[in-house]
């Protein structure tokens, strides 16, 4: 993991609780090696925790810009389950590592 991003966990905590994440997971080039920080963006997996649709686009919505403005570059947020892709589901599951858990 990039220290741009490891050095941010404790506000990252802080956004995934305001947002009612259950788990993030960073993957991509921050959480190997191949992250240029001049030109790189971040890339996020989230689960959220059960709510109204209006409430989840809300959230996700929310925690997108929340972590845009924590990084001050572009992130891309994306959930697991409607990816269907199966060579960037393969891709995502092989870099991605734990940010958040929700206790």
């Amino acid at each position: 993991m990039h220290r741009i991003v490891a050095e941010k966990i404790p506000e990252i905590t802080e956004i995934c609780r305001t947002h009612r994440v259950k788990t993030l997971e960073l993957f991509g080039s921050a959480a190997g090696e191949g992250f240029d920080p001049g030109t790189s963006d971040l890339d996020f997996v989230v689960e959220f925790e059960a709510m109204a649709l209006a409430e989840h686009a809300d959230a996700y919505l929310d925690l997108a810009r929340d972590l845009e403005a924590l990084f001050a570059r572009p992130v891309d947020v994306v959930e697991m389950a409607p990816i269907k892709n199966p060579y960037f589901r393969k891709a995502v599951e092989e870099s991605r590592v734990p940010l958040y858990a929700a206790p």
